[in-house]
């Protein structure tokens, strides 16, 4: 309900469990918490991106998307809003889409720990035709063959029986990035199993198409492929 939702700060993490709405800073629309990205101050008095939200102290929102959070930084919203001189870096929604990367490849290496992704162009064949994936990854940098066959594979049905399920396709990782999650090189094609860990990839990759693409209110192109709702 909105009468739960504060149009300033948050009373801290911990004491604001419930609440699933906030007001956005800097548009001040109300919007679920899972749209928004909350900020806090640091014992140095910088604003630093509160992720996980459970950092400690009051905490301001901001709708995830690299313009709102570049305009809060430019309207000086941060020290207006903790209502003290607090430093907000002009690169904050650089730096922010940084930490959204980051989790995603976390989350990845956390999956592979897991025995829930797999890598390379025929496991990741194998598992499409064995109906095992939950989320197909392409590098961005990634050559335009390979992902256009493998997407070809992803549309048809499991052993070809039965209707096709919508694979969530994400393009949001180089093919740098994915190394580093999997441990291994020049890696372009990857697939996430079913599983908890794959679950947490699939929340977490979302979030970060959200930051990039909700400008131009797109979930496609640069960020990430077909069938990934931000």
């Amino acid at each position: 309900m909105l009468a739960s939702v504060d149009t300033d700060l948050d009373n801290g993490p911990r004491t604001d469990r419930s609440a699933t709405m906030r007001m956005c800073a800097v548009s001040r629309e109300v919007r679920p918490i899972d749209e928004l990205i909350r900020f806090v101050v640091s014992p140095d008095g910088a604003v630093v991106a509160d992720l996980k939200r459970k950092l400690p102290g009051r905490g301001m929102w901001v709708s995830a998307s690299r313009a709102a959070v570049a305009e809060a930084v430019r309207r000086n919203q941060f020290s207006r809003g903790f209502k003290r001189d607090i430093r907000a870096s002009k690169t904050l929604s650089e730096d922010t889409e940084s930490l959204l990367a980051r989790s995603v490849i976390e989350a990845l290496a956390m999956a592979a720990k897991a025995g829930q992704a797999v890598a390379g162009f025929g496991k990741v064949e194998d598992a499409l035709r064995a109906g095992q994936v939950a989320a197909l990854l392409h590098a961005s940098d990634g050559a335009a063959d390979g992902i256009r066959k493998l997407d070809a594979i992803a549309r048809q049905p499991a052993g070809n029986i039965g209707e096709s399920a919508e694979i969530p396709t994400f393009t949001i990782l180089t093919s740098a990035q994915l190394d580093l999650a999997l441990g291994r090189s020049n890696v372009i094609h990857a697939a996430l199993l079913a599983g908890p860990a794959s679950k947490t990839f699939l929340s977490r990759s979302q979030i970060l198409v959200r930051y990039r693409m909700a400008d131009d209110d797109k979930t496609a192109g640069g960020g990430a492929a077909k069938n990934s709702e931000a």
